[in-house]
């Protein structure tokens, strides 16, 4: 929510405290989603034996219409399950009711999950921090005790001096989902301008408060989504993004429409007035799904306009002389005119991201011409001459970096998926110090351009969390730890992590992190828990998670991360090799990964579970319909399913998973969080809206919809090899109500295609491993979730998985 991200516009927190993390998941144990309904027909339940459990399983039958058809450019495809589009439709709430209560019924079964409950609470219960951040003459940081639902944000006047509660989420709703979405403080430190959400939709609420009574004022901004609040430096007011007003009736429970998301405009808002009054700084008519984020340059002077196109790592830039306005920001309260915005960059041909700025001497981050990213310096007096600063790196992916100390860098790079931080001259790029940091993950750098002291957060698969205080005033940087995360019961003595480079199917080399008990013994016989997500840029990199360490300690499980192409391991042309007509590869990259960790012993098939998540999800939809015999278990989380229709959904038009759907939270996410160029097909995911021509539809369409798209492609595994007994293996999809971001129909039109196929459809199906839904409610694609929803639904997740593969408990 508040770490750095390298991409501007991020409508998941994908690459800061959000998404879904790759390496953590927040959901929730299954509740009922709609209420019951007496008018949805019977169903003729069919029965399938649950080969873990030994016990028969009932199934609702969904009922199919094959009346509906649609022609793609002379392809004619079927879509019996169109009707589990709507939410609001009484047959939709019965089926979401009849398949919660199978999955609840599946999960009373498993043994491990009141234990797994228990353990994962009782490694919660400890105290979390962010880092601290400064604003005026005050610091203000996160805290959460242990089980509080949401952390609290703190504030203080010294760093020694006692922090106070200046906002506590867990006050404002009863079961804990409205969360903290966003927030700015005015460089004075006199107000805050906060965003909430409730029940994890990616819609936002802003609000203001002042800090000197703790008063909040009567301001309250409506329907706004992926959007950055930016005060200017006078503090009478602070730039936001929206979208228009739903016309009536459009939205009845905003976070579980599917209506697109369109017209983005970028506003100001004056303190004390009414919504209505704000002026309307940017929009485009034009280009519906153009993205708008604002940022005031650190000097106050400048207001610099991102405008996107989707979830491609690529931007044009604008800038507005605020200095300049002749009656200031007052002088457009009765204008219908756009702010005199000047085009600095004006073609999605590369990012830009501003560092710094000396008056009209700007520096950026950019991958103009550089895959793995380079810094950048160009004055506005002369917008055609840009030069390097810090050029590109051969092997290295550069991440991040923040000005401090005056005419200092901090400069983060991915070294093979590891963090390297480094102190540079501003001016001249010349590396001054190396920072000794362990192998891991920085998770956030809060510093402003003044300041001498930076604070850095940091993680690894067995590291917690570390806040360190850099000192930059003296002549070697002074770093030492400002506060520890301590998780009591985990020793990391035990635990023993390797990186591995596995070769895929073309031969090229994918990195896999391996975490496991020290002195395992390689025979196959451990449960193995293997996660991946390729996609939008997205690093996966070294992460704490209670859960998964839990599987390690008490499970004698072995997990993995798959640093798989399409996301932003090895920059740009990594990402590129993933997607497009290179998404294939992405499967390739984890199958290997798979057949690897079989075939040196860690584990087998049947032992062998894969997990992802959003972009990842759809990962895991493909692999077990290209290779159901390769895994025992898949947990699949608000998957993009149909690859079809996403495009009719939300921000679908411009989100290509958990960035922008169209085009490309893309951007490496920092694990301390975080749900979105075309990472696949640009067919793949808008056939009907960007493909006019007959032969490319027909090309794209063969691409996904006959090799990926994880609807279209559920087969019978028996009949496409008679001579052997497979069958898909146990599979968990799940998805929650307010998933505002991968609609929840993907998941249950996916869920109704699954069962029917492979076993309502038959008399006697060979398929007895369960096919089940958990459906989430008052929750959103993954930001925001209480505490106690994230525990809950971990322990759901993982003792389903202990089950299927049947993994016992060790005290």
């Amino acid at each position: 929510m508040l770490s750095y991200s390298r991409h501007i516009l991020k409508p998941c927190t994908h690459r800061n405290l959000a998404v879904l993390n790759a390496t953590r998941f927040h959901y929730l144990t299954p509740t009922t989603l709609f209420k019951s309904h007496s008018s949805f027909a019977k169903s003729n339940d069919k029965m399938g034996s649950l080969s873990a459990l030994t016990q028969p399983l009932q199934y609702p039958t969904a009922r199919r219409d094959d009346t509906v058809l649609d022609d793609y450019h002379g392809v004619t495809i079927a879509d019996p399950y169109r009707w589990l589009e709507n939410p609001e439709a009484e047959e939709v709430k019965e089926f979401v009711q009849k398949q919660v209560a199978l999955t609840e019924s599946v999960l009373q079964r498993c043994e491990c999950r009141p234990r797994l409950a228990e353990k994962i609470t009782e490694l919660f219960d400890n105290p979390r921090y962010t880092a601290p951040f400064r604003r005026g003459d005050k610091y203000f940081y996160f805290h959460n005790t242990g089980l509080q639902a949401q952390s609290v944000l703190y504030v203080q006047d010294t760093l020694e001096a006692d922090p106070q509660v200046l906002l506590d989420p867990n006050a404002l709703s009863q079961d804990g989902t409205v969360s903290l979405n966003t927030l700015s403080v005015s460089k004075d430190a006199k107000f805050l301008a906060y965003g909430l959400s409730s029940s994890g939709s990616d819609w936002v609420t802003i609000n203001l408060m002042r800090l000197q009574d703790r008063a909040v004022q009567p301001d309250a901004l409506s329907w706004v989504k992926f959007s950055h609040i930016s005060w200017t430096h006078d503090s009478k007011g602070f730039f936001y993004s929206r979208y228009p007003t739903p016309k009536d009736g459009e939205v009845v429970n905003a976070g579980t429409e599917t209506n697109a998301n369109l017209y983005h405009e970028l506003y100001y808002h004056f303190l004390g007035t009414d919504q209505s009054e704000d002026i309307l700084c940017w929009r485009d008519r034009a280009n519906p799904e153009y993205m708008f984020e604002g940022r005031v340059t650190e000097d106050g002077k400048y207001f610099l306009l991102y405008i996107g196109q989707g979830c491609d790592p690529v931007n044009k830039l604008y800038y507005c002389d605020l200095s300049e306005l002749p009656n200031g920001l007052e002088g457009f309260r009765n204008e219908n005119s756009l702010l005199p915005f000047v085009k600095l960059v004006d073609k999605f041909e590369g990012l830009y991201e501003a560092i710094a700025n000396d008056d009209t001497l700007f520096t950026f981050l950019t991958n103009k011409d550089a895959p793995k990213y380079k810094i950048v310096r160009v004055d506005l007096k002369d917008p055609n001459a840009w030069t390097d600063v810090i050029p590109e790196s051969e092997k290295d992916v550069l991440q991040s970096a923040r000005a401090v100390n005056g005419n200092q860098l901090i400069v983060s790079y991915l070294s093979d998926v590891k963090y390297v931080l480094q102190v540079r001259d501003l001016e001249t790029g010349s590396l001054q110090h190396q920072l000794p940091i362990d192998i891991g993950t920085v998770s956030e750098i809060s510093a402003q351009r003044e300041d001498n002291v930076v604070f850095i957060g940091f993680t690894s698969f067995l590291t917690p969390g570390i806040i360190y205080q850099c000192d930059l005033g003296t002549q070697t940087p002074d770093l030492k730890i400002f506060r520890e995360i301590a998780v009591s019961g985990f020793c990391r003595s035990k635990f023993h992590v390797n990186q591995v480079f596995v070769p895929s199917k073309d031969g090229t080399k994918i990195p896999i992190f391996i975490v496991a008990k020290k002195d395992i013994v390689l025979d196959g016989s451990h449960p193995c828990l293997l996660y991946g997500y390729g996609g939008f840029n997205v690093s996966i990199t070294p992460n704490f998670s209670i859960s998964r360490n839990i599987l390690a300690r008490h499970l004698g499980a072995v997990y993995c991360i798959a640093n798989i192409r399409g996301g932003g391991e090895y920059g740009e042309e990594w990402h590129k090799a993933g997607s497009l007509a290179n998404k294939q590869n992405c499967f390739h990259d984890f199958i290997s990964a798979a057949e690897y960790l079989v075939s040196v012993g860690y584990t087998q098939p049947r032992k062998l579970c894969i997990e992802g998540g959003s972009n990842g999800g759809l990962l895991i939809g493909a692999c077990i319909n290209q290779r159901p015999d390769l895994f025992g278990c898949a947990l699949a989380h608000v998957g993009v399913m149909d690859m079809l229709r996403f495009h009719k959904f939300t921000i679908g038009l411009s989100y290509l998973d958990n960035r922008f759907w169209l085009f490309r939270q893309g951007g490496r996410i920092s694990l301390a969080n975080q749900v979105h160029k075309r990472d696949l097909v640009v067919c793949a995911y808008a056939p009907s809206r960007f493909t006019d021509e007959n032969s490319h539809f027909r090309f794209t369409l063969e691409l996904h919809f006959s090799v990926y798209s994880p609807l279209h492609n559920v087969r019978r595994p028996w009949e496409q090899r008679p001579n052997q007994s497979i069958q898909y293996p146990s599979t968990m999809l799940l998805t929650a109500d307010h998933d505002d971001r991968v609609v929840p129909l993907h998941s249950l039109k996916l869920l109704a295609t699954m069962q029917y196929i492979l076993v309502t459809s038959l008399d006697k199906s060979p398929q007895t491993n369960p096919i089940i839904g958990r459906i989430e409610c008052n929750a959103g694609h993954g930001a925001g979730r209480p505490t106690k929803k994230m525990i809950d639904e971990a322990a759901d997740r993982y003792s389903f998985m202990a089950k299927m593969l049947e993994a016992h408990w060790i005290e």
